[in-house]
């Protein structure tokens, strides 16, 4: 019998990672460490101030693809890889609109991503104006023949982001519904927390055997004049937009690894994505992500032993877009079994509030471990388990690979999302070292441990779901 307890013991301790007194020390010690390290911060600064906007199919996503690698070998990364794939481009073109009824007044607008352009002369005609997405979808089916809709519901802030999920579906789905009433474009207010007249871009959707329509975003402000001047009369907007497709458009997932010193072949993987929108230099959305992962595995990197299982950090290509995440499970899904755990960095760079592991992990001593490590820097370990990472990740989840959620306070993160103002001076250092100093410890501690976090998942346990 007390063979069969030790057994059962060594078993248990095996499955929830029980950490080694030293293990915890060294965890601790990165965690100070990077409070004080300066790695992500330059890494942010290079990508948003020497390549710039890195949107797909743009001259400067290709030098981005350079860049990535470059610096991860520059700060002792090997296995560097650049794995290409095929993905259509879409570039920007000059883009204007303006209200013409009641009275002439420029908007500021700026195209949602992927939508079609207006004819040359442009598209002048009378606004169809919806206070929320569910009052457009209850419009019948050609109640809206030759009119412009006009979205204008607003975001709420939320420190959980939570929010976006609500308003974003004026984005992804609105072109295709006010396709199906009739309408001949679509405006939407910002999907915003912030009362500016810089309004925010993002990608949306098509719908199966659907022809979309030219769709732009509003300032908040803009939106609300609009709302106003509805409730008087009738309003007519002219509207211009010019974009292009490259249907054979290539992006790039690039990636490094801190080799493992005992079990290279058990991966962790994480990272940001390297691509951003066109308007502005995408430093919160997602060079910060980049920056956060990198920094993390740097210092990781630099123990006078590397932990027991690699950890690779990944640069994914297309995330605004889409097809990073397909792109990367199409490349490596012969190694799945072996990819341990997998996480993403891509709300900003505020500080880090939460944590959230694979299911079946919240009741473990590396749960307990996990807390008491992070504890000072004020996060705490959730009792719901994580569901979705991250967009670039989603395909690793979806074939079985256990995930994290660090959550960051996003409360102010949807004020600059996808415009001309995501730019490095709305970075705060110090909540940006908090962010490597989370990642940092928490990665060396899964690394340096022999956590199955498949075999505590629970028999059932969903993984994949979208978090917005």
């Amino acid at each position: 019998m007390y063979r069969r307890l030790l057994a059962a013991s060594a078993v248990f301790a095996l499955l929830s990672g029980v950490a080694h007194a030293q293990d915890v020390k060294t965890a601790e010690t990165l965690r100070d460490k990077a409070l004080l390290d300066r790695t992500a911060w330059d890494v942010a600064e290079d990508l948003t101030t020497t390549i710039g906007p890195r949107i797909v199919g743009s001259p400067a996503m290709a030098r981005a693809k350079d860049w990535g690698a470059a610096k991860l070998k520059a700060l002792g990364f090997t296995n560097v890889k650049v794995e290409q794939y095929a993905k259509s481009s879409w570039t920007r073109g000059e883009e204007s609109a303006e209200l013409t009824a009641p009275y002439p007044m420029k908007l500021t607008i700026v195209g949602l991503g992927r939508t079609p352009a207006t004819p040359p002369e442009g598209i002048e005609a009378e606004v169809a104006l919806f206070h929320t997405y569910a009052e457009l979808v209850a419009a019948p089916e050609g109640s809206l023949k030759g009119k412009i809709a006009v979205i204008t519901q607003p975001m709420v802030k939320a420190q959980d982001g939570y929010g976006y999920g609500v308003a974003g579906i004026s984005r992804r789905a609105g072109p295709v519904e006010a396709a199906k009433r009739g309408a001949v474009a679509l405006l939407i207010r910002s999907v915003s927390t912030s009362d500016s007249t810089v309004p925010h871009t993002g990608v949306t959707a098509f719908g199966d055997g659907v022809t979309t329509i030219p769709s732009a975003a509003l300032g908040v402000p803009e939106a609300e004049q609009l709302e106003r001047l509805a409730k008087k009369g009738p309003l007519r907007i002219r509207l211009k937009l010019a974009s292009t497709v490259n249907p054979n458009n290539v992006a790039w997932n690039i990636s490094g690894e801190i080799k493992g010193s005992e079990k290279p072949d058990e991966v962790i993987v994480i990272g940001g994505h390297l691509d951003s929108w066109d308007v502005g230099t995408g430093a919160l959305d997602d060079a910060t992500g980049v920056a956060i992962t990198t920094a993390a595995a740097k210092l990781i990197g630099e123990l006078p032993k590397h932990p027991k299982r690699t950890i690779r950090v990944v640069m994914w290509g297309s995330e605004e877009s889409g097809g990073a995440s397909e792109a990367y499970l199409a490349a490596h899904k012969d190694e799945v079994p072996k990819i341990v755990l997998a996480g993403e960095s891509d709300e900003g760079a505020d500080r880090i509030y939460g944590l959230k592991l694979p299911a079946g992990t919240q009741k473990t001593p590396f749960a307990t471990t996990v807390a008491n490590v992070l504890a000072p820097l004020k996060i705490y370990v959730a009792r719901d388990a994580a569901e979705n990472g991250g967009s670039d990740i989603e395909g690793l989840e979806e074939a079985g690979v256990p995930s994290i959620e660090l959550r960051q306070d996003v409360t102010r993160y949807f004020d600059y999302h996808h415009t001309m103002d995501d730019t490095l001076n709305k970075v705060d250092p110090a909540q940006l070292a908090q962010n490597v100093a989370a990642w940092t410890s928490l990665i060396y501690l899964v690394a340096d441990s022999d956590i199955d976090f498949r075999a505590l998942r629970p028999a059932g346990a969903e993984a994949g779901k979208r978090r917005y």
